[in-house]
C-alpha cells in the first residue's frame, strides 16, 4: 500500500491551512510554461468557433476532478452516507493533450492510503476531508505513479455544479446500458432511470452519477462515472459554441473552486472539444479484495503490486481508441 510522503511537517500544515495553498502557488507559477500569451483579437468580438476560444496550452495538461458528495461546496453536512462533512464521491485525472485525445483516469474512492503517523489506513475519499485538494492530489500521485509537479491544476465541484453545467446545456443526451433503480429514504434519494439513449435532465445526470449496483458497487460506480464524462463530453461537442462555453463558465466559478483560471479553462476546452477529440479512458489495476472480516469491513481497495510502466502515458495524435473501462 503506497504510503504518502511529504517532506513537510503535516500537523503544521494542515493546523495553519497552508496545505490547501500548495497547489494554487504552484499552479499560478506555471502559468507561462503551460499556456502560451493570448493573441491579440479584435474589440469587442468574440470567438466564432471552438478554436477561438483561447490559445491551447503548450503540453499536455493534467487535471485532478474531485466531485463531492455534497449539494455545495462548503455545505454543513452532505446529506449522505456516510453523513458529516462533504467526502470525495468521485475522483478523476482527465488529461487533456492539445494534439490528442482526451484521457480519463476514474479513481476508486474506496483505494486504501496510509497517510504518515497513522496506525491504520484510509480511503482515497476521505482525505478530502482533513487536506483538501491539495492532499488528496499528493495521494494520487503516488497512487497512480505520476510524475513530480502532476497533477498540474485541480478542480473541486459539488453535485449542484453538475446540475448547473447540465442546466446550462439544457439536457444531455445519454445511453444508460441498464436501468437504474435505487431508494434511500434517508438521503431523500430516489433513482429510476431506463437504460437506452435518452436526454436527462439535471437531476437525472446527478442520479447517474450516484447511482451503484450493490451486487458490484466499485465497478458499476465507475461505470456510471464513465457515462457521465463521455455524455457530457460529446454534449459540449455538439453544442460547440451554441452553448456560449464562456458564459457557462463565467456561471459555474460560484459553483467549484479551482486553481485554473478562466483562461485557462477555455484553453482547455478548446483542446479537448476540437471536432476530432475522442475521449480514452484508462482502468486502474486493483489488487484482489483482501479475504477476512476486518477487510471486509473498511471496504478499503488497493492498487494492483506492480503498475505496467509507463502507467498511464500522455496520448498520441490520432489515438482515439477508448480502452476498457472495467475495474477488477
Amino acid at each position: 500500500m503506497p504510503r504518502i510522503r511529504r517532506q513537510w511537517p503535516w500537523g503544521l500544515l494542515l493546523r495553519g491551512g497552508l496545505l490547501a495553498g500548495v497547489g494554487v502557488v504552484a499552479g499560478a507559477s506555471l502559468l507561462g510554461v503551460l499556456w502560451p500569451e493570448p493573441e491579440p483579437s479584435g474589440a469587442g468580438r468574440g470567438p466564432e468557433s471552438i478554436s477561438d476560444l483561447a490559445n491551447l496550452p503548450n503540453r499536455a495538461v493534467t487535471v485532478l476532478v474531485i466531485g463531492l458528495d455534497a449539494d455545495q461546496l462548503n455545505a454543513a453536512s452532505n446529506k449522505a452516507a456516510p453523513s458529516g462533512p462533504a467526502n470525495a464521491d468521485a475522483l478523476l485525472l482527465v488529461r487533456v493533450n492539445p494534439d490528442g485525445p482526451v484521457q480519463v483516469l476514474p479513481l476508486p474512492t474506496s483505494l486504501a492510503v496510509q497517510l504518515p503517523g497513522e496506525t491504520a489506513p484510509q480511503s482515497l475519499a476521505s482525505l478530502y476531508r482533513s487536506g483538501g485538494a491539495a492532499l488528496t492530489a499528493d495521494a494520487v500521485r503516488e497512487l497512480v505513479g505520476l510524475p513530480a509537479g502532476r497533477p498540474d491544476r485541480f478542480v473541486v465541484l459539488s453535485r449542484g455544479a453538475l446540475r448547473a453545467l447540465v442546466e446550462g446545456l439544457g439536457s444531455v443526451e445519454v445511453n444508460p446500458r441498464r436501468t437504474m433503480r435505487y431508494s434511500d429514504k434517508t438521503q431523500e434519494l430516489e433513482i429510476d432511470l431506463q437504460a437506452g439513449v435518452q436526454r436527462l435532465s439535471p437531476l437525472q445526470m446527478e442520479h447517474l452519477a450516484r447511482w451503484r449496483d450493490p451486487a458490484k458497487p466499485l465497478e458499476s460506480r465507475l461505470e456510471s462515472h464513465q457515462q457521465v464524462v463521455e455524455s457530457l463530453h460529446q454534449e459540449l461537442r455538439l453544442q460547440g459554441m451554441g452553448a456560449n462555453l464562456p458564459e457557462l463558465v463565467r456561471l459555474l466559478r460560484g459553483q467549484v473552486n479551482t486553481n485554473l483560471s478562466q483562461g485557462e479553462i477555455l484553453s482547455l476546452l478548446a483542446a479537448a472539444l476540437r471536432p476530432d477529440t475522442s475521449v480514452s479512458i484508462t482502468t486502474l489495476p486493483l489488487a484482489a479484495p483482501r479475504q477476512g472480516e476486518a477487510a471486509k469491513a473498511t471496504g478499503l481497495r488497493e492498487r494492483a503490486a506492480q503498475l505496467p510502466q509507463p502507467f498511464w502515458p500522455e496520448g498520441k495524435a490520432g489515438d482515439g481508441k477508448q480502452a476498457s473501462s472495467k475495474a477488477p
